[in-house]
């Protein structure tokens, strides 16, 4: 019985059932309580979904604001793409648009078990892998936004699991070219989803070659390819907003909008979007007015300005956004679990709360034992979210690298479990 439990238990396939179960069963709650017409409507009205539909409209990667106000790079052309095809299936502003749309996420998320998996089983061995594949099918942020919101957040934990894989895989012995190019490729449709992976290359990558470098591997050239073949995926994404924009876009244009959006005197430590020119009728026209590109960079320029006249505001609105990403989406984590009587939002605000404390120390733990997967485990939840502590701050932007926090505090947890069993037997 022992032995069925335990096999059971770290089984990837009983994981991927579970997680898929979990995540069709709250959606169903969430649509049943939800009139179906808001449903075919409201997730589709932000930029992803807007950019979506003018594509299936034939007009092009454009309009990010319910409006034609032309060509835009606000965001890298994969996911939008993909709800493009869905739109073109099952129709615009649809219900059964929307259960697609969703049915790719559930998708997204539930697969990424497979990669968390095997990342934890090559750091930790099988305890660890399974640890962390079932804190991922159990995490409500990564339940949650799959139906929530039409965002790219549960295809990018996908990514982000598989690139950490991948990453450990790549290292672990000698490789061929071919398998340095399907690296290569991978960052590529990354990069093309979410240009915020781009923090993360040069920690992957360069801890690759130093363990190479070490054991007198040959890297630099297959490493170089593996760069190559990821540049070629976004080359096109580049020339086209350079022939579209005349400017230098090499993914995305958004930054400077996300800094100001953070960093003005209208800013407010809980973000509300009133700024913003998808909601914001002032903001929208100076936008079109502007152009695109213009308008990012006078809000670069702005919000700089901000920042050096406002030291000490900037440094508060930093600290409540480091607080908000770890707690689950609150700037005043203990405050709103004492006023606030609703269970499910305590619920998700511990698990996050104990996730970035296990995360910490999966870090001090693997540090203390020297392994050789401190650093780039450490990289996912120490890099990654650094830039949104300093711009703006929603749930789903610590989705990526959250597989990366799961398995960390699989690694607590395992080793917790260890010393009591020792204990025990003692």
């Amino acid at each position: 019985m022992k032995k069925f439990l335990r096999r059971a238990a770290t089984s990837v396939a009983l994981i991927v059932v579970v997680a898929a179960g979990l995540r069709v069963w709250m959606t169903r709650n969430y649509v049943e309580a939800r009139p179906r017409q808001a449903l075919g409507t409201l997730p589709f009205l932000f930029e992803s979904g807007n950019i979506g539909h003018s594509v299936a409209a034939g007009e092009g990667f454009a309009s990010p604001f319910r409006a034609r106000t032309g060509p835009t790079a606000w965001m890298t052309p994969v996911y939008p793409l993909l709800l493009a095809g869905v739109i073109r299936e099952f129709g615009a502003y649809t219900f059964q648009a929307y259960l697609g749309a969703v049915g790719l996420n559930i998708l997204f998320s539930t697969l990424a078990c497979v990669p968390i998996f095997y990342a934890g089983r090559r750091v930790g061995g099988e305890a660890v892998g399974a640890t962390a594949a079932w804190l991922w099918a159990i995490f409500p942020n990564a339940n949650l936004q799959t139906f929530e919101s039409l965002w790219d957040a549960s295809l990018d934990a996908l990514l982000g699991a598989g690139i950490l894989w991948a990453t450990l895989a790549m290292e672990e012995k000698e490789r061929r070219a071919r398998d340095w190019c399907a690296y290569g490729l991978l960052w590529g449709l990354a990069l093309m989803t979410n240009a915020a992976f781009a923090g993360l290359l040069p920690f992957f990558l360069g801890w690759i070659g130093w363990r190479k470098w070490k054991r007198g591997e040959r890297w630099v050239g297959r490493a170089a390819a593996a760069l190559v073949v990821m540049a070629a995926c976004c080359a096109p994404w580049t020339a086209r907003n350079y022939r579209v924009f005349h400017a230098f876009v090499p993914l995305r244009s958004v930054m400077g909008l996300q800094l100001w959006l953070g960093n003005n005197p209208g800013t407010t430590t809980l973000w509300l979007g009133t700024q913003h020119p998808i909601f914001n009728t002032e903001e929208r026209e100076k936008y079109v007015e502007m152009g695109e590109i213009a308008y990012m960079r006078e809000k670069r320029e702005e919000a700089i300005a901000y920042a050096a006249a406002n030291p000490g505001r900037v440094a508060e609105l930093t600290w409540r956004r480091f607080l908000t990403v770890w707690s689950g989406g609150t700037a005043y984590p203990v405050r709103d679990f004492l006023e606030r009587r609703g269970a499910w939002f305590r619920y998700v605000m511990l698990f996050n709360v104990a996730a970035g404390v296990g995360a910490l120390g999966g870090i001090i733990l693997l540090w203390r034992r020297r392994s050789e997967f401190a650093f780039p485990l450490a990289a996912g939840p120490v890099v990654y979210p650094a830039p949104y502590y300093l711009t703006l701050v929603e749930p789903r932007y610590r989705l990526p690298v959250d597989p990366m926090v799961m398995l960390l505090g699989a690694v607590v947890l395992v080793a917790v479990a260890g010393g009591i069993a020792k204990r025990g037997k003692g």
